[in-house]
């Protein structure tokens, strides 16, 4: 039986994490999810011993976060996203708050437009784990959800989600909206890849070894993916149908551009975070 108590294990997780230079927070996150504990658990054991087997696993992954940078997520497995856990590893992107802001942006809008007892048609580009539409037809139930992502690996990480979440999505394994111009949609939304090829360097450690490629770069400028779905928005698009796009923090006048080129109509609008960064572009197209 180890000698250390959980309170020892934890002091020192945060010791070790702060030396190099990561969020301290996060050997807690291990602790509990290696004990297995609520955070309430967790405080009423403090003084409590941890046990040989947890603590050579806790220790373990603390240090391969803090000597090497591999994601809290990909360590346990999963990750929150709009109080809910999904699956995710090396193939798929972590995700992030400002996508759970895309969703609740989404949802606002077709609410507002009185869409409730709308059947509505939705697909998702560029799918990963598929938090996206997974989330979307759990808040809408009534929507018919597609998406699509490149990577076969990727699609098998979201297929897992569709099955423990218990949705009805359909995937499909192709290039941007490819797969599926022979449908429309009341509903196109997509995370795409919108790093500069540049700024690689720039990246943190956790980003750029871990979190795959093809789901981070596109081109010089990191427009390319826009420019490859907004060339197609027509074939899918319905007589109104709702854009909505994530994009890089200073890529909203250029994505706004590049809608309203094919669609000199509209008026997208970009929407900002919660840290006041450009994040979202949401447009309502007509054909």
């Amino acid at each position: 039986m180890s000698t250390k108590t959980i309170l020892e294990a934890r002091n020192w997780a945060s010791l070790f994490l702060e030396e190099h230079g990561r969020e301290k927070n996060v050997g807690e996150l291990l602790l509990l999810h290696h004990l297995g504990f609520t955070r309430a658990q967790l405080l009423a054991y403090l003084p409590d011993p941890i046990g040989d087997e947890a603590y050579t696993a806790f220790e373990r992954d603390v240090r391969e976060h803090a000597l090497h940078g591999v994601p809290y997520q990909h360590l346990v497995g999963t990750a929150s996203f709009f109080g809910r856990e999904f699956n995710v590893n090396k193939h798929v992107l972590v995700p992030r708050q400002e996508t759970e802001e895309l969703v609740d942006g989404i949802l606002r809008r077709l609410n507002e437009r009185g869409w409730d007892k709308k059947q509505i048609h939705a697909v998702d580009i560029g799918t990963g784990s598929g938090i996206i539409p997974i989330t979307l037809k759990q808040e809408w139930p009534s929507m018919s959800v597609s998406a699509v992502d490149l990577s076969a690996d990727a699609l098998c990480v979201a297929k897992r989600n569709r099955e423990e979440h218990g949705t009805d999505i359909t995937f499909y394994e192709g290039s941007f909206l490819e797969p599926v111009l022979d449908q429309t949609f009341d509903l196109i939304v997509s995370n795409p890849p919108y790093i500069p090829e540049g700024d690689l360097d720039s990246l943190s450690d956790v980003v750029k070894n871990y979190d795959p490629h093809l789901a981070l770069f596109a081109g010089k400028d990191g427009l390319d993916a826009y420019r490859a779905i907004v060339a197609q928005l027509p074939y899918v698009s319905k007589s109104e149908t709702l854009l909505a796009f994530e994009i890089g923090y200073n890529q909203g006048s250029d994505v706004r551009n590049l809608i309203q080129s094919k669609f000199p109509a509209s008026t997208p609008e970009v929407v900002n975070d919660l840290n006041g960064n450009e994040r979202m572009v949401f447009a309502w197209l007509s054909v």
